[in-house]
């Protein structure tokens, strides 16, 4: 397995700017998950900026080096009095200003957002193409495949679990989250009926499902709502009070490099809660 060490010692020994063209030498990202990668491929001298989200150590794995630059909100007014050679936006990057800043002449790259490990390697190598750091993207993508492959190396205790929030199942097929839950080696129950047939929230439909974990991530507003019933519905709370296993946004929120490691943390939290005494749960068929 490649630690984070390892990587910054990999990356630190890599010169900067290494294309033949010229790179530039301020580059602005829109965009929280650009924001990631750009924060790991580039010095602080050469960000203009990056989204204030960045510096949010909940959602952002490159929180603290976002202290360390600049940040923007995301419009049109920012970049023009930042004044950047490149500007990195994302699919959910305003239309508007996107559209303006090609009106304007902005040189720009839009990134989409990343639902797979393929997507992320696609999404590094373009960022690290645009900025002229390609040997640094390398890096960070062969960082990421030798975890996934001890990952798939290791034997690991299969676990059903269930995302749940005030949505109802999140990580459904297809989903970012739900690659990161593969990769952890979980059984994820909105894969498969009952569960994969309803994109409603519904805590009958969790009660068919049985997951034995059940996966709570980003907390929701701090006012009372809505999707407060959801999530902590009173059948949640009697059958799955104790084993509710929290996960940082920062696991499955972006897809960057880091993603892997995110996987890695997962599995180890499954695991350990899944390795806790639990009372059977009354309404689960036999497996």
């Amino acid at each position: 397995m490649r630690t984070a060490g390892a990587l910054a010692l990999a990356l630190a020994v890599l010169p900067l700017g290494g294309a033949a063209r010229p790179v530039p030498a301020r580059v602005m990202s829109l965009n929280q998950c650009a924001d990631q990668i750009v924060l790991a491929l580039l010095p602080p001298s050469r960000i203009a900026s990056v989204t204030w989200l960045s510096r949010d150590p909940e959602s952002a794995v490159m929180a603290r080096a976002a202290m360390r630059v600049g940040i923007n909100h995301g419009q049109a007014e920012e970049v023009v009095r930042q004044k950047p050679d490149l500007v990195i936006a994302g699919t959910f990057t305003t239309p508007a200003t996107r559209a303006l800043l090609r009106k304007l002449g902005y040189p720009m790259i839009e990134v989409n957002e990343a639902a797979s490990f393929d997507d992320i390697r696609a999404a590094t190598r373009q960022i690290a193409a645009a900025v002229g750091e390609r040997a640094r993207g390398e890096v960070l993508i062969r960082h990421m495949d030798e975890e996934l492959a001890a990952l798939a190396r290791e034997p690991v205790r299969p676990v059903r679990v269930a995302a749940w929030d005030g949505a109802g199942f999140s990580a459904m097929k297809g989903s970012l989250y739900g690659a990161v839950l593969g990769v952890a080696g979980a059984v994820n129950v909105a894969d498969v009926p009952p569960a994969a047939d309803h994109g409603e929230p519904d805590a009958e439909v969790l009660l068919a499902a049985a997951p034995d974990l059940l996966l709570q991530g980003a907390p929701g507003s701090r006012f009372p709502g809505l999707r407060d019933d959801v999530a902590r519905h009173p059948l949640v709370r009697r059958y799955w009070a104790d084993r509710m296993v929290t996960v940082k946004p920062t696991v499955y929120f972006c897809g960057t490099p880091f993603a892997a490691d995110g996987a890695r943390m997962l599995r180890q939290q499954i695991q350990a809660a899944a390795a806790r005494p639990h009372a059977p749960l009354p309404f689960a068929r036999t497996r």
